[in-house]
């Protein structure tokens, strides 16, 4: 994956621009999903996930921490790090083995468990802008360093 920007002005087109990512994926890749509430996180995962090939209905994992989706070409292991008061909690899960395993990883408010994530991760912002219109976001990939 490289760094690119897309714009959605719908849902519909946030959904796409996360299949097309999910498409994209391979073992091992880790995805940080970051935005603001309401922003269209899950939107976008429910599109990853569609592009992985996983067809359970995607949700979204603020309590249970990790949902784990086996239907796809490879795993999806989706994690939402909202509740997670430090990196101990993700270790009582065992992250290391979803981070390290075959599958690929989206990570939900991933800034909170910033000191446990590995290098080379791929960043996914999403950001709305009101001037653009309700609708709009901006959703900016970055490839972080290796």
């Amino acid at each position: 994956m490289t760094n690119e920007v897309f714009h959605s002005q719908s849902e519909k087109e946030t959904f796409e621009i996360g299949f097309s990512l999910g498409q994209a994926c391979g073992p091992g890749d880790i995805l940080l999903l970051e935005g603001d509430l309401g922003v269209g996180k899950t939107v976008f995962s429910k599109g990853f996930g569609k592009g992985l090939g996983v067809e359970e209905p995607i949700s979204s994992p603020t309590f249970t921490i990790v949902q784990v989706y086996d239907s796809g070409r490879l795993p999806l292991y989706h994690f939402d790090a909202y509740r997670i008061g430090d990196a101990e909690e993700m270790e009582e899960i065992g992250y290391e083995d979803y981070f390290y395993g075959q599958g690929a990883c989206l990570i939900e408010w991933a800034s909170r468990i910033q000191e446990i994530l590995p290098e080379g991760c791929t960043l996914i912002r999403i950001e709305k802008d009101l001037e653009q219109g309700l609708q709009y976001r901006k959703v900016t990939v970055t490839q972080k360093g290796e």
